[in-house]
């Protein structure tokens, strides 16, 4: 449970004790001074104060915002039937008719704590219930003078068979309504939680759909924007390799750019075919081996100066999927991270283990340290802001992965490296035939 709902259960749980408190009082002066009981104030006055110092303890903790937790709740809890079952033992064990008040604390650990808590609230309350029917204080009243001839005051003890078998059943539906609360009330409390919780994931998910709409807006204009000055550079870029063809050298380099603004070209393309038309190469079902194929030679296109070993140990022939774009340009975001951490060199290794395909990213980089290892996957959160970078690689595969139930998991490699572990069911890339 989140700190947030533990806060709201114990405030909630103050006012629930606040009412037992003022009924517990008032119960009190009313049976010494209407039907003239013989109670142990000093133990009833005891009781009830230290109820006031939890909830005064209980209300400097929220006011001073400290985090509360469930074992801070369940022991609150405790302490509640400990001094109930104190109060009672003092004033007429089971018979007191103020015993139903161990109901209360069970009735909140079954909506606000996990179901073992429960059912440990349940059996103790079940427990001391039952104790009480063999060691308590019997209550007596003083009966005045004018109801004896001897004019004498005396006790007596409400002791008779009819009462007692009274006493019983008040025993007997203490235990069931303790069950039904611990069994139906905790699964009607899980179930809010659980609601709570993918009400949580939803909003999440709802939020992250928010941020790729806004990405995708700002991808096709920038997509507008950059074709004139790349369809320039190309010009420039042809008539310098024809100019000075007889430099080898600078022939070489010029060709290499002119590949890379080849590549940005068709990044351009695929962010204009993901706005509305779909390109062939996005619907055709390939091999699934050829697939890696085509993502590793279009990266050693993009970079030609890091080299990448590739490893396929899939099954012959490897099964068709569909050349999905989105699902290629969120692997090649993985490897360009790996290759930006490892500039000597990356191994990507593919296989299928338990129907799913496996894709294992290896680079010899620096393991990224806590606080950034714990940011991963954020848009926007990048340690390599002063090469450019724009936190949005990991974001984007996630996004891309999560439509075909992928995960991604990142570890270290030993003896320095990073592993980046992609999983994706077969049958879900599959599947993306068929529509």
């Amino acid at each position: 449970m989140s700190s947030l709902a533990s806060i709201t259960n114990l405030r909630r749980l103050l006012w629930l004790r606040v009412v037992m408190m003022f009924a517990l009082a008032l119960a009190s002066i009313v049976a010494v001074q209407s039907f003239h009981f013989a109670l142990p104030i000093a133990q009833i006055s005891t009781a009830i104060s230290l109820m006031l110092c939890i909830n005064l303890l209980s209300w400097l903790r929220l006011w001073r915002k400290a985090r509360i937790l469930e074992p801070e709740l369940l022991a609150q809890l405790l302490l509640d039937i400990a001094l109930l079952t104190w109060l009672f033992y003092n004033t007429g064990g089971y018979s007191n008719p103020f015993v139903w008040m161990y109901l209360l604390p069970l009735a909140v650990a079954a909506v606000a704590l996990p179901w073992q808590h429960t059912w440990l609230v349940a059996a103790l309350v079940i427990g001391c219930y039952s104790l009480l029917m063999f060691w308590y204080q019997p209550l007596t009243i003083t009966v005045g003078a004018h109801l004896h001839a001897h004019g004498a005051a005396t006790a007596y003890h409400l002791q008779d068979e009819g009462f007692n078998l009274h006493l019983l059943g008040m025993w007997s539906g203490f235990v069931v309504s303790a069950m039904v609360i611990a069994f139906f009330v905790e699964r009607m409390g899980r179930n809010l939680r659980e609601y709570d919780r993918l009400l949580a994931q939803s909003r999440e998910k709802v939020l992250a759909s928010e941020r790729m709409l806004s990405l995708g807006t700002l991808a096709t204009g920038a997509a507008h924007e950059l074709g004139t000055p790349l369809s320039t550079m190309a010009v420039i870029t042809q008539d310098l390799a024809k100019e000075y063809s007889s430099d080898a050298n600078l022939a070489d380099s010029l060709k290499i750019l002119r590949n890379q603004i080849d590549q940005c070209k068709q990044i351009l393309s695929s962010i204009t075919a993901s706005a509305g038309m779909m390109r062939s190469e996005s619907s055709t079902r390939i091999a699934l081996d050829e697939f890696i194929r085509q993502i590793v030679r279009r990266w050693r296109d993009m970079r030609p100066v890091t080299p990448i070993r590739l490893e396929l140990r899939l099954p012959e022939p490897a099964p068709d999927i569909t050349g999905d774009l989105a699902l290629s340009q969120a692997i090649t975001n993985l490897i360009n991270n790996a290759a930006d951490a490892s500039p000597e060199g990356i191994e990507l290794i593919a296989s299928i283990k338990e129907q799913s395909l496996w894709l294992e990213i290896h680079d010899r980089g620096q393991f990224p340290d806590a606080s950034t290892f714990a940011s991963m996957g954020q848009p926007f959160i990048t340690s390599k802001q002063a090469s450019g970078g724009l936190g949005l690689g990991v974001f984007l595969a996630k996004s891309v992965l999560e439509k075909f139930n992928g995960e991604i998991r990142f570890g270290p490699l030993e003896p320095r490296g990073t592993l980046t572990s992609i999983s994706i069911p077969i049958a879900n890339l599959a599947v993306k035939i068929t529509k």
